[in-house]
């Protein structure tokens, strides 16, 4: 493809390069790849800015659906099973593309999900993701959105916040900290593709568990 070119590898893993880009194509469910920035950094000593996982979704309501989200398991505490990876109370930190990403996605269906599921970064990191069937993951429509045309992707991150070493929040930019409702964040939304907001964490209800507010 153009612009692409071969990369070096993680371990077994494949990547590809294009220009600051590195694509890497993971076998392991997403969730179980701890600290792939660091990983990364070890293996070819290249500094990672920023995490962004492209994956598939499963939902009960099998409705077609991209979504985006950030990542964490604030709502898990010690002694529970962490059976989506991450750790009790550990949020990533937020990846600053998903509010200029959800306004340029704005014109398909898009959704935008609360806090969840690992794996743990020290990197901003978000995932985008299409749901919620077989038969969605292989439409073309949906996949071009996120994986099936590199044109759609370096449009996300150029136009979301620049690849040339991006641009810092400078203070003029209101960022969003979501608390309440539920997994899915359509009143958030609402506000986020108002131009200007940046988002950080969402934090459900479910992640807000008051019987041991210490």
């Amino acid at each position: 493809m153009p612009g692409w070119y071969p990369g070096p590898p993680l371990q077994d893993v494949e990547s590809f390069v294009n220009r600051e880009v590195r694509v890497l194509k993971l076998h392991n469910r997403l969730v179980q790849e701890d600290y792939l920035d660091k990983r990364w950094k070890e293996a070819t000593e290249e500094s990672v800015d920023e995490v962004i996982f492209l994956s598939m979704h499963v939902a009960s309501s099998n409705r077609p659906a991209l979504i985006i989200h950030p990542i964490g398991t604030p709502h898990i505490f010690e002694g529970e099973a962490l059976l989506t990876g991450g750790k009790p109370g550990w949020p990533a930190p937020p990846n600053p593309r998903i509010g200029p990403w959800l306004r340029l996605l704005r014109t398909i269906t898009v959704t935008l999900e609360a806090t969840h599921h690992g794996p743990l970064t020290n990197s901003p990191t978000l995932f985008v993701e299409i749901g919620s069937t077989a038969e969605y993951w292989i439409r073309q429509d949906s996949a071009q959105a996120i994986a099936g045309d590199f044109y759609i992707i370096l449009k996300l991150v150029w136009q979301g916040l620049g690849l040339g070493g991006g641009n810092a929040n400078d203070g003029r930019n209101k960022i969003l900290l979501g608390i309440g409702g539920g997994h899915y964040e359509p009143r958030h939304m609402n506000i986020v593709v108002k131009d200007g907001v940046w988002v950080g964490h969402l934090l459900s209800g479910y992640s807000l568990l008051m019987e041991n507010p210490g």
